[in-house]
């Protein structure tokens, strides 16, 4: 029964984490306390990791998202040289997802946010200067913000997912 309020929780909240625990109460048919308490367990147990805002970026002067993934030297992965990648990647606010993975002979993945071409140009540049005795191979996914849109980047997509 607790498992199954934490995922009814849990989908409201991806439709609109901002409505207050009395709100979520009523909807969920259950008292506000119990929300309460329900919501702070998924908060510890790192359910709820943190509650944020998707803005339209395109009206916040981004023009471009880019994923760039990379084929870098395995052992750079399992070395010390793996914190300095963490380092370099929160030198980029702009970079909204870094993480190391496999795929398409990659195993390595970079998502971030342009305002123009030139900036995501420079940003390249950077990386390849910096690492060039670690990274064999970058390559580009560029999508102009707004333009060929599918489906609009959002989490409240997730609330149709079974937990």
């Amino acid at each position: 029964m607790r498992r199954i309020l934490h995922q009814r929780l849990l989908r409201e909240l991806l439709k609109n984490s901002k409505r207050s625990d009395r709100e979520l109460a009523k909807i969920l048919k259950v008292s506000q306390p119990t929300i309460t308490r329900t919501r702070h367990k998924l908060e510890k147990n790192g359910m709820i990791q943190d509650y944020t805002v998707i803005p339209d970026f395109r009206k916040m002067g981004f023009e471009l998202l880019v994923i760039n993934l990379a084929k870098l030297r395995p052992e750079i992965l399992l070395s010390e040289k793996s914190e300095k990648l963490r380092e370099f990647a929160a030198r980029f606010p702009n970079t909204i997802f870094a993480s190391a993975g496999e795929g398409m002979g990659m195993n390595a993945i970079r998502i971030s946010l342009y305002r123009n071409y030139t900036e995501y140009q420079n940003s390249l540049n950077l990386m390849k200067n910096e690492w060039k005795d670690i990274i064999e191979d970058i390559q580009s996914f560029i999508v102009a913000i707004g333009e060929g849109e599918f489906k609009r980047f959002s989490l409240t997509h997730l609330k149709d997912v079974s937990l």
